[in-house]
């Protein structure tokens, strides 16, 4: 099995953080369980140790289900929310992996998009309705940079949580690092070749105006995207 300094924090660590994690007001949902299972597994550049998570998997279903019982209401944030979706859809991910490790590919899973896998009362969610339904309908093209599918083409999963207080600015950074990612674009003086996600998602992206999107964050502006101008998505697990 992998082993890594930061699994040199014990157990006995994060059943601490989880006892504070209970301890605060449930209203609002509590991300610092899922935030220390992310430093604990989560690499700088968003690859994750799988068989790290499922060591640590009593806490992680445990802050699974503190997002079922603690659904946003209309007095949080629209930070709050956002975050919690963002959150929701990531675990929900990792989830999906280690329920059914090892595995190569989110895709060799059954149907993992339409899976309602996420149960909030008597609703149940999948990954599409969570991105489709929830998260694009904030209006917020960076979402597309900060959620992720568990592959190596997907926007890397940051070893962090997310919360009302930094989602904004982390969307900023993770939108800028994608772009200007050469494993995830080529935007150079004389090749463009980007993500399918600005295929797939086009219109979420100034109008359509996907070339105006890039030269908002893009090191290297550019003029035009070619006919052909879209990399093959790799949904090769993104694992350490």
């Amino acid at each position: 099995m992998k082993t890594s300094k930061k699994h040199s924090i014990t157990l006995l660590a994060l059943v601490v953080v989880l006892f504070c994690f209970k301890a605060k007001a449930q209203d609002k949902a509590d991300h610092s369980v899922w935030d220390q299972i992310l430093i604990l597994n989560v690499s700088e550049d968003g690859k994750v140790n799988y068989e790290g998570v499922m060591k640590d998997s009593p806490l992680f279903y445990q802050y699974f289900r503190s997002l079922s019982n603690n659904p946003p209401t209309e007095e949080w944030t629209r930070e709050e929310k956002l975050a919690y979706w963002v959150n929701a859809y990531n675990s929900i991910a990792v989830k999906m992996i280690i329920d059914n490790y090892p595995v190569k590919n989110i895709n060799e899973l059954h149907d993992p998009w339409n899976q309602k896998f996420f149960r909030i009362k008597d609703k149940r969610y999948s990954l599409d309705d969570i991105e489709h339904k929830i998260l694009r309908k904030f209006n917020e093209p960076r979402i597309h940079f900060i959620i992720n599918c568990a592959s190596s083409s997907s926007p890397k999963l940051m070893n962090m949580a997310y919360t009302a207080k930094n989602i904004n600015e982390a969307l900023e950074k993770c939108t800028k690092d994608f772009i200007n990612d050469p494993t995830k674009n080529i935007i150079t003086e004389d090749q463009v070749s980007l993500s399918q996600i600005f295929e797939w998602y086009k219109d979420d992206f100034n109008n359509g105006n996907v070339t105006e999107f890039i030269n908002l964050y893009s090191d290297v502006k550019i003029q035009k995207i070619p006919k052909n101008g879209y990399k093959e998505y790799d949904w090769a697990l993104n694992e350490q």
